[in-house]
């Protein structure tokens, strides 16, 4: 098994590249500041679990990339309602989104209050 193989990373990878596809079509003047820090954000999520996969051995390694995650999934949340106030996205795309990221966090929560669940060494 690999971190490909979680659920919750299946569902924030997807997630990212509807970001990605969707930012596309955001302000060229947004390039270097919402365009670059939602996709930034959005990726970091499923980075972070494959680092915090390879961290297993190890509890507390594993749980604060864990909590990276957490803060990247929140952080990008964030960045999904600036995208609806800015009217780049519609209220439906950013409600699906925001939902998606809903469903990550509880996945991620799940492993951060379970751990042991995980870890390759469970002693």
């Amino acid at each position: 098994m690999s971190h490909e193989d979680l659920i919750v990373y299946q569902k924030a990878f997807e997630t990212a590249m509807t970001i990605f596809y969707l930012s596309k079509k955001f302000p060229v003047e947004e390039k270097y500041s919402l365009t670059d820090q939602i996709r930034r954000s959005s990726r970091s999520v499923c980075a972070n679990l494959a680092e915090a996969w390879r961290k297993r051995r190890y509890k507390a390694a594993f749980i604060a990339k864990l909590n990276d995650c957490e803060g990247e999934a929140a952080e990008t949340q964030v960045w999904l309602n600036f995208c609806l106030k800015c009217s780049y996205i519609t209220e439906s795309q950013r409600n699906e989104l925001y939902d998606n990221y809903n469903k990550i966090l509880s996945g991620i929560v799940k492993m951060i209050n379970n751990p042991e669940h995980w870890l390759i060494n469970k002693t």
